[in-house]
């Protein structure tokens, strides 16, 4: 009979190991895309190649360029 610690570890072991695998697994298989949300309560997802997407991510682009770098906020131990 396994002494009780070792059914605790193999446990503990097996679940971050599952996880492991689920994070490589969603990594792998992940792509980008955006989300339009519609006035009506609609949704629709461009994924990146598409023509539609393209385009959405060429927008973006052009405005996170236009809006320029980003001013970093103040941290608590400084003055």
């Amino acid at each position: 009979m396994p002494k009780p610690h070792r059914v605790l570890l193999d446990r503990v072991s097996g679940y971050a190991d599952e996880a492991a695998a689920f994070v490589r697994r969603r990594r792998h298989t992940r792509r980008p895309f955006a989300r339009l949300y519609y006035t009506d309560g609609s949704s629709d997802d461009l994924a990146a190649g598409t023509a539609a997407g393209d385009r959405l991510y060429e927008a973006a682009a052009a405005l996170i360029e236009a809006a320029g770098p980003r001013a970093e906020a103040p941290r608590s131990g400084d003055r």
